[in-house]
């Protein structure tokens, strides 16, 4: 049951669950980066958005978790269409095993330091 595209919903396992989160966090993506836009560029406006601007959002727990499920949302939904392409098109299992990991580093590398950036960040006014 595909309802014509691309390949068929899996009948479980994570391959279910991967085809369930990308549906849920594309949604959420929509909602989440449109917001995003329309705050920073109709809202404030991007001329304003400085050191101080970042300092005052970030001084409300609100705007961090915002960000931080953004970044993790659009990480995790892009890292995991990257694993289907190279589940489609990688035949050698030896090179499918060394592009996962190295698909698996960089998710490791880019969700570390954008969530420290995002958690730790000491505005300083």
């Amino acid at each position: 049951m595909n309802g014509g595209y691309g390949h068929p919903r899996p009948a479980g396992g994570f391959e279910l669950y991967s085809w369930l989160f990308m549906r849920i966090s594309g949604l959420l993506l929509i909602f989440l980066a449109l917001g995003h836009l329309f705050i920073m560029h109709i809202l404030v406006g991007i001329e304003n958005v400085d050191y101080s601007f970042v300092a005052q959002r970030y001084a409300t727990p609100f705007w961090r978790i915002y960000d931080l499920l953004m970044l993790l949302l659009a990480l995790f939904h892009g890292l995991n269409g990257a694993r289907i392409l190279i589940d489609d098109y990688v035949r050698t299992p030896g090179w499918r095993v060394f592009w996962i990991t190295i698909l698996y580093l960089v998710a490791l590398v880019f969700t570390v330091i954008g969530s420290l950036i995002i958690l730790t960040f000491q505005p300083k006014f």
